[in-house]
């Protein structure tokens, strides 16, 4: 079978159009969530200021910083840098190699000074190819850090100035080898992770030159520095949209073993940089979701997610856990019945996701639950009868459009049996009648009347089922107090066809020539 990400997605049994799609929701997270890390100060190129040697001299870099209005000034310096360097490359007498070092360094440091460093300046004096010869194999490891460091610093640049490295990346790989000192290594593991940010084609690159395998196994020791930065690296070269990536991944040997127990036992700023290769992996590659899975990877993430109060940490976690959930219901279905009634369940710790200050994390968490309450009876049975409801039935009247989409899924599918094939999903009466109760009614007339489609469409759904399913036949009656046959009849002429005839069927149906006449 091809590891190509395919697993079903349940999220969503009360909406035929998302049920049907084969990892529609897992595939589309991995695109974006690029765009996503940022909101988290996560940048995807990373400038260098302190370096890896942990050097004290490194430190007072960040004592120089220019402002924007000196630009010129580092310009001149950078070119004047650049040709220092090609004197001292081009230097053979006593010395030549502290002359190297001291060039490098200079024109480190003018790479390092500002946030956006004078890269066009030092590749338009020809940097590069200097750079490239004094990463040649042989060389000190001064001399090579000093080269990689300033390679690091050109490849956080625009997407023109990255691209410039494409001569290094040979070196730059190979100096990840076991041969290299670990802040050689590690320096060029950041220069790759720079350009393996920029984009799939600079990713492409890489793949065909070898980088995965030597990064990959980067991560295998104990090491947290090196550690982290092979495994942002490593979660910048396989964030897709294609899924080979990943597939090369899992058949490193001992990856996953090594991803699981860094998960279990590493600091937060290491298990952050692992989480987002796992939230990759259960995103494009369901061989590694099986595998990782039977490791036991569930428990480790709500672990993580109980213990944590680090948003940089808890997003990435909340991602995965919810491709997880996506692929194997049955597998949270285990923890649930294992973990029910604990500070620690699932459940427990989603409802602390929700009550945070951080809409990110809110949206995730409801976005998780929407996929366990897509599962089995039993998951919806012990999601109604946990403290997630009142906060659920709260945030879709008070937050952000965004979020209270996500919840009105978990609402939603806690009221309807698990979806079989086109026709319309079995009402589970008890929950629509406690979730109506609660008020939560406006809310999703208020989705209906949103120029968003999808929400819209959820909206309709949701006024199908209390009209279909409130005992006594008193859901019109309810959806007309809240003012929902006006927000259905925006539809009338609406040139979506699905949700035109949505809204005019249940118009027609449940508030035709007949109604109110017994009345």
């Amino acid at each position: 079978m091809a590891d190509d990400g395919s697993a079903s997605n349940r999220r969503d049994p009360i909406k035929s159009s998302v049920g049907h799609v084969a990892g529609q929701r897992r595939r589309q997270q991995a695109v974006t969530v690029a765009k996503e890390r940022r909101e988290l100060l996560v940048r995807a190129k990373r400038l260098c200021r302190v370096g890896t040697s942990g050097d004290v001299e490194d430190a007072l870099v960040e004592n120089e910083m220019m402002i924007d209005e000196e630009q010129p000034i580092l310009e001149a310096q950078a070119i004047k840098s650049v040709e220092e360097l090609k004197s001292a490359v081009q230097y053979q007498g006593k010395g030549a190699m502290q002359k190297r070092v001291t060039a490098l360094r200079e024109l480190r440091r003018i790479l390092s000074k500002s946030e956006f460093p004078p890269v066009e300046a030092a590749l338009s004096a020809g940097a590069i190819p200097l750079l490239v010869q004094c990463l040649s194999f042989g060389s000190p490891d001064e001399q090579l850090l000093e080269s990689a460091w300033c390679l690091t610093n050109i490849a956080a640049g625009k997407p023109e100035e990255t691209k410039a490295l494409l001569p290094a990346l040979p070196l730059l790989i190979a100096h990840l080898g076991e041969k290299s000192s670990a802040p050689v290594a590690e320096q060029c593991a950041w220069a790759i992770g720079n350009v393996a940010g920029e984009g799939e084609d600079l990713r492409n690159v890489l793949l065909s030159q070898g980088a995965l395998p030597s990064l990959a196994r980067m991560i295998f020791p104990d090491k947290g520095s090196t550690v982290r930065t092979a495994a942002w690296a490593l979660s910048n070269l396989i964030k897709g949209p294609e899924s080979k990536a990943a597939a090369q991944l899992v058949k490193v040997d001992g990856i996953l073993d090594a991803i699981l127990r860094h998960l279990k036992k590493t600091d937060e700023e290491t298990a952050t940089e692992i989480a987002w290769i796992i939230v990759y992996l259960s995103a494009l590659s369901d061989i590694a979701t099986s595998m990782l899975l039977k490791g036991g990877i569930l428990h480790l993430l709500i672990e993580r997610l109980a213990n944590s109060y680090s948003l940089q940490l808890l997003i990435p976690v909340l991602r995965s856990v919810g491709n997880f959930v996506a692929v194997d219901p049955k597998a949270i279905l285990t923890i649930l019945i294992r973990e029910q009634n604990t500070e620690e369940s699932i459940i427990g710790v989603l409802a602390k996701c929700l009550r945070s200050e951080h809409r990110v994390l809110k949206k995730e968490a409801a976005w998780v639950l929407s996929n366990i309450a897509a599962g089995s009876i039993e998951q919806k049975r012990m999601i109604h009868s946990t403290e997630v409801m009142p906060l659920l039935l709260r945030l879709l009247s008070t937050s952000p459009f965004d979020i209270r989409k996500e919840v009105a899924y978990v609402l939603g599918n806690l009221c309807v049996e698990s979806a079989e094939g086109d026709r319309k999903p079995g009402i589970i009466q008890e929950h629509l009648v406690s979730i109506v109760r609660g008020g939560c009614l406006p809310g999703f007339i208020e989705l209906v009347r949103s120029p968003d489609i999808e929400a819209a469409r959820l909206g309709l759904q949701f006024i199908e089922l209390v009209l279909r399913g409130m005992p006594n036949g008193e859901g019109p009656k309810l959806v007309e107090g809240e003012d929902g046959i006006d927000a259905m009849e925006r539809f009338q002429f609406h040139e979506n066809e699905e949700l035109r005839v949505m809204a005019n069927s249940l118009v027609d149906k449940y508030f035709g020539e007949d109604y109110g006449i017994d009345e």
